[in-house]
């Protein structure tokens, strides 16, 4: 075996782990976020100027000098840290994922500018994550770091299948088939954006009923202010509290895509059962989606239980996961 067939060979075994470590850090992002620890460190990359959470006494004391304004709590930094090691080996995967692709670019079965991007994707998580902390878990910063992991956890599962999987152009012959299928990433995509701005704006749980809100179908609700971009956590554009109303209209626009997302892919789902090659991959599309719906609705009724509430993540990058093999089974393998 030469030197560039064992290349391939590592990088076949790189991209199938990096997919799995990709949904692990979406998962552990979200349990972070959900226990509100984003700021359990206070710095970035280290933690209180260490690269590990301090622990004795003497360390302690020499954090809480250097960061006054912090109250050190440990199981919060903790979990911080343990999203940070994670992603960062992620992005040391990534990096040769990147090298090897290009080293065994004649018998790579995706174009090396894949990996090229999804380092730079990788890059402006790394800076994302940066600005999550120094900017004090802006709404949109923390957001856009949401998506880009979603989106490196799709680009990802694109290398891998274009590895492991089976692909063909053939598989599909209806164009409009394929459209919605390519279609169906741009939906998920946009309902992840709205879930992620619910969560960012804690506003999960500014509607308590289901399907009303607030015991009513239209509820009092301010977009103009819960749809401001450029805006710090918990507050209007003029700087005041973020109101009720605001965070309704956040959550009351996720339940509207929700629905939206549940009935494309449903449909979708549905519709491609009778490709044999993709029957396997729609029921599980369709099982999916059902889960996300049950577990969305699951969490208002008893008020975001925090198992349910990661689950919730998780298998959004299930569906992720999902749709991303199914468009790459339909496209032809570059040879």
């Amino acid at each position: 075996m030469n030197s560039t067939n064992k290349s391939y060979q590592l990088l076949k075994a790189l991209v199938l782990l990096g997919a799995v470590l990709a949904l692990c850090v979406v998962a552990l992002g979200a349990y972070v976020r959900l226990t509100d620890a984003g700021l359990g460190c206070p710095d970035w990359p280290g933690c209180y100027g260490e690269l590990t959470v301090p622990q004795s006494v003497v360390a302690l004391q020499n954090a809480q000098s250097a960061y006054p304004n912090s109250i050190i709590v440990t199981g919060k930094a903790w979990r911080e840290m343990t999203h940070r090691y994670f992603a960062g080996t992620l992005g040391l995967i990534v990096l040769a994922i990147f090298i090897l692709g290009w080293r065994a670019k004649y018998y790579v079965k995706s174009s090396p500018w894949t990996s090229t991007f999804l380092l730079l994707l990788i890059a402006l998580q790394a800076m994302l994550g940066m600005w999550t902390v120094t900017m004090l878990l802006k709404p949109v910063i923390v957001s856009a770091h949401l998506l880009g992991g979603m989106a490196t956890l799709g680009m990802l599962t694109w290398l891998a299948h274009r590895h492991w999987g089976h692909s063909s152009d053939s598989i599909i012959k209806s164009s409009t088939h394929k459209l919605a299928l390519r279609f169906a990433l741009v939906i998920l995509f946009m309902q992840i954006i709205l879930g992620g701005w619910t969560s960012t704006n804690y506003a999960a749980l500014a509607c308590t009923d289901f399907p009303t809100c607030h015991g009513v179908w239209w509820p009092a609700m301010d977009f103009k202010d819960a749809f401001h971009l450029v805006r710090d956590l918990g507050q209007s554009a003029s700087g005041g509290a973020l109101s009720l109303a605001s965070i309704t209209a956040i959550q009351w626009t996720h339940r509207l895509g929700a629905l939206v997302t549940f009935l494309y892919l449903g449909f979708l789902a549905i519709s491609i059962l009778k490709y044999w090659q993709l029957k396997r991959l729609a029921v599980l599309l369709l099982l999916t989606v059902c889960t996300q719906v049950g577990l969305g609705i699951a969490n208002l009724l008893l008020h975001l239980p925090l198992v349910l509430a990661v689950a919730h993540n998780f298998t959004a990058g299930l569906l992720v996961i999902i749709l991303v093999v199914l468009n790459s089974k339909i496209t032809k393998v570059r040879r």
